[in-house]
């Protein structure tokens, strides 16, 4: 991890970076969680975390052993698949070559529309909770990669051109700021919650949430950005509509102070 060549391997160092972090939140939180890509799937790894009592979940590579052990998983099922993502799970133990004793490993099997074979992952793991949530658990290292995967595309936080380790990360840490600062900002304008605006019934019923006994919202139409004058149902939501209202009211106003002042300072010939 911080050899500056490429050829070695990328959980090089790894107790330089997480034995320090590991150390500096001993006794000051009551239980520490570890996860990790197929990278950190080290021996030495595991038995560093359970010496230190820290739960975790790693990823591990496939091999032809664990393969045989969910045989019965990735046989094809019978008849014509469904239009959905069937999933399955399995836990069972098993001990590599290199590993002093068997450890918890659980497997599972996806079966996508359209595809021939199933995506299966493998997870050696130290937690006692259902096969089920500890991949939910590992999958959140797949969220937090989107998050800055978008501060890569979004500030260009990787460009780190100094010649100094400490001056480049001083600039990595003001563009983490810049990034949350802007996460921050947009939560003030978007409505809340987001996902539930857009209603799918195209009959123009109004929208039961049956689920927190609310009264049905009404509905408006408003363009999808398709053909023209098509349109979608869209549920009202007074207070997040005036939240966007309010907001979008400042923008106009400011960009209609600049075009004044600039008008002023250059003429008619201003944007």
């Amino acid at each position: 991890m911080f050899a500056s060549s490429g050829n070695v391997h990328s959980a090089d160092g790894w107790d330089g970076v997480l034995k320090p972090v590991v150390e500096r939140y001993q006794g000051k939180v009551s239980r520490i969680y570890f996860r990790a890509d197929a990278g950190f799937a080290n021996p030495e790894v595991y038995e560093f975390l359970e010496a230190e009592r820290i739960k975790y979940a790693i990823r591990l590579p496939a091999n032809r052993i664990l393969q045989e052990r969910i045989g019965h998983l990735l046989t094809r099922p019978i008849g014509r698949p469904p239009n959905e993502v069937r999933r399955s799970y399995a836990n069972f133990t098993y001990q590599a070559g290199s590993w002093t004793k068997s450890r918890r490993v659980v497997a599972k099997v996806e079966w996508h529309p359209g595809e021939l074979y199933p995506r299966v992952g493998f997870i050696v793991t130290n937690m006692s909770r259902p096969a089920e949530r500890v991949v939910a658990f590992y999958n959140k290292r797949g969220t937090c990669e989107q998050w800055i995967k978008e501060g890569k595309g979004a500030i260009k936080w990787t460009r780190l051109s100094c010649r100094s380790f400490a001056a480049n990360a001083v600039r990595l840490q003001l563009h983490a700021l810049a990034y949350n600062l802007g996460n921050f900002l947009r939560t003030l304008a978007t409505p809340e919650p987001m996902k539930d605006l857009v209603d799918d019934d195209s009959q123009g019923e109004t929208y039961q949430d049956r689920r927190e006994g609310r009264q049905p919202w009404s509905l408006r139409r408003l363009p999808d950005g398709g053909a023209r004058h098509s349109q979608k149902l869209v549920r009202r939501h007074p207070a997040a509509d005036r939240r966007v209202a309010v907001a979008a009211g400042r923008v106009v106003r400011v960009r209609r102070s600049f075009i004044a002042r600039l008008s002023q300072t250059y003429g008619r010939g201003a944007p």
